[in-house]
């Protein structure tokens, strides 16, 4: 019988936090990791749409509860219809690849269009509380769906000749992404936490480095064992039998089963399937976007500053922040944001509400609201 998962997340800290008297929220300004924990305060709508778009906050579940709040931040100052709308759009194109931004507008709007506009103000912070509290209980629903595939792979690995558990992820879908746990770490923390030998190889992901800076960090911090590799050293693993599993997260899933996810994620996909390893994306339904069917011809690719690319941030040898340039210059440089692995690549789906293939028919049936 599989082991029921830890009920509380392996670390103290939030990416976001409601200031107790409603006046603002405080996030980890993921810029500055893994080299200084800094926190900055949101106070209103506009610092939340910046936060969002210059990537102090990142990671589809916690874009999504950022917009909620900057929603009701706006309904602090002024909650008439023009101004809400007005905040919900800039929100709205601060990311446009994830859907779970739009997911947590629609979700606000809904709620202040009901109500008078001098109720607007407390019903609207009561929601983006909401929000964020279930998207923790989301997540760690996620870890304990995905937690018997850890247990299951680690079992025939031992059966092989034992060493610990190996899984590859690509960017950043860990806690830092999410309001609480992470979607393709919760399984990981939870196997952790309940005495799984593991070992995760994290992906450099560039160009921001989500994976080197972010993950890497956050597995330090919860003692789960990692190795930081480049990008392009997965499929070099896995031809080896390096890689017993891959997890990663995703910024929108299709009716079919397309997934969007960090740009590499696809040719994760490819090598993964080429060597026979289990390729399994952590999809909460807040993800899922049932009104597209084409990941590849429906879903809005950002295309970020060629400057992430021409140019890297690290700590220098006297222990400053500095950021270097990398390639010639006048060199023009392509940033795709993400990228779309098909469904036919994806072994399954780990979902709050359990696992499920990576097809139409199901998909629609898992949102079903019938019983």
């Amino acid at each position: 019988m599989n082991a029921p998962g830890p009920t509380e997340p392996p670390h103290r800290l939030r990416p976001l936090r409601a200031l107790p008297d409603a006046s603002g929220v405080e996030i980890i300004d993921q810029r500055h990791l893994p080299h200084a924990l800094r926190m900055a305060t949101l106070r209103t709508a506009a610092d939340a749409t910046l936060a969002i778009a210059d990537m102090a906050v990142r990671g589809a579940p916690l874009i999504g509860a950022t917009a909620a709040f900057g929603v009701a931040l706006q309904a602090q100052h002024e909650a008439r219809d023009a101004a809400l709308q007005a905040a919900t759009a800039a929100l709205q194109a601060a990311r446009p690849t994830a859907v779970n931004l739009a997911w947590a507008l629609q979700r606000m709007q809904r709620r202040w269009l009901a109500l008078p506009v001098a109720d607007r103000a407390a019903a609207c912070w009561a929601e983006a509380l909401a929000v964020a509290e279930e998207d923790i209980a989301v997540n760690a629903a996620i870890g304990r769906n995905g937690l018997p595939l850890l247990q299951a792979l680690a079992a025939r690995r031992s059966a092989a000749g034992g060493g610990p558990l190996q899984v590859l992820t690509h960017c950043n879908a860990g806690w830092l992404a999410t309001v609480g746990w992470g979607t393709a770490t919760a399984p990981i923390y939870m196997a952790h936490a309940l005495g799984m030998k593991l070992h995760v190889w994290v992906d450099e992901t560039r160009p921001r480095n989500q994976g080197a800076s972010l993950t890497a960090w956050e597995l330090g911090q919860a003692g789960v064992p990692h190795t930081v590799v480049a990008d392009n050293a997965g499929g070099h693993l896995m031809q080896h039998r390096q890689v017993d599993l891959v997890i990663v997260g995703a910024d929108r899933v299709t009716a079919r089963g397309d997934v969007c996810n960090k740009i590499g994620t696809y040719l994760k996909a490819l090598a993964a399937r080429d060597n026979g390893i289990p390729f399994y994306v952590a999809m909460p339904t807040s993800t899922l976007d049932l009104s597209l069917t084409d990941g590849l011809a429906e879903i809005p690719i950002e295309e970020r500053s060629g400057r992430e690319v021409t140019h890297l941030s690290g700590r220098s040898a006297s222990g400053a922040l500095v950021e270097v340039q990398v390639t010639p210059d006048g060199t023009a440089a392509a940033n795709p944001a993400f990228d779309v692995t098909p469904a036919r690549l994806v072994t399954g789906l780990i979902t709050e509400r359990g696992l499920v293939p990576a097809q139409e028919a199901a998909l629609r049936r898992l949102m079903d609201p019938r019983p």
